[in-house]
């Protein structure tokens, strides 16, 4: 399985000939990015804001097959684009990677006023029967049983997601085995690098900041 990182919490997962792509926005975006995206099968989006889903990049590059996954709030507030509705707890099956829809409790903040509080968001587990990977989606701390061997992690805090302390020991629960931090390069809201590195050092967890663009093999 090819893992590729793009800004925010964009991650294209690449299994054989199947491209799932999750959280795709406009942030920071070139023409390079769009050329990496074009025509996946799948879509998933975690939630409604603009940093995790524009729906004008998503009509660039989608193919007449591509299936888009997300929540009834995400499709109310983009009434433009067909999707496959998805709830917390369902599972999906993609090509040959299973996905289980999770929690994800994103934070609030009085920025959010006005139309833009998430009610609905959800994360995602892929797993293709050698590795689980958890992308949290933006979150808050909740208790949860949730396991994976690499979690897609974000440190930006801001009120909408957790801050290293609290990334670290969520990570921590889920017994992975590398934490890829995230969504710490929007420019209005920047996560603290440093601080998350000592953080997940001082719980032994192994990690790697990946640069926009780049891969892992997992």
């Amino acid at each position: 399985m090819k893992l590729t990182k793009f800004p925010q919490s964009c991650f294209l997962i690449e299994e054989e000939s199947t491209k799932i792509l999750i959280d795709p926005s406009a942030l920071l975006l070139d023409e390079k990015i769009i050329q990496a995206w074009m025509k996946p099968d799948f879509i998933l989006a975690t939630h409604k804001h603009f940093d995790h889903f524009s729906e004008e990049v998503v009509q660039k590059i989608l193919s007449p097959k591509t299936k888009i996954f997300t929540t009834k709030e995400v499709a109310a507030f983009y009434p433009n684009t067909k999707f496959e509705i998805v709830k917390e707890k369902d599972t999906l099956t993609l090509g040959k990677i299973k996905v289980e829809v999770v929690k994800a409790v994103h934070g609030y903040a009085p920025m959010l006023k006005g139309g833009k509080e998430v009610n609905e968001g959800i994360g995602f587990i892929l797993d293709n029967g050698k590795k689980r990977i958890y992308h949290t989606a933006d979150t808050i701390c909740f208790p949860n049983e949730y396991k994976c061997d690499v979690i897609l992690l974000p440190f930006n805090n801001h009120g909408v997601c957790m801050s290293p302390f609290e990334s670290a020991l969520f990570a921590k629960e889920t017994g992975a085995e590398l934490v890829l931090p995230m969504h710490n390069d929007n420019p209005k809201l920047p996560g603290d690098a440093q601080k998350m590195k000592e953080e997940l050092e001082k719980n032994n967890l192994k990690y790697k900041f990946l640069k926009n663009g780049e891969s892992i093999e997992l």
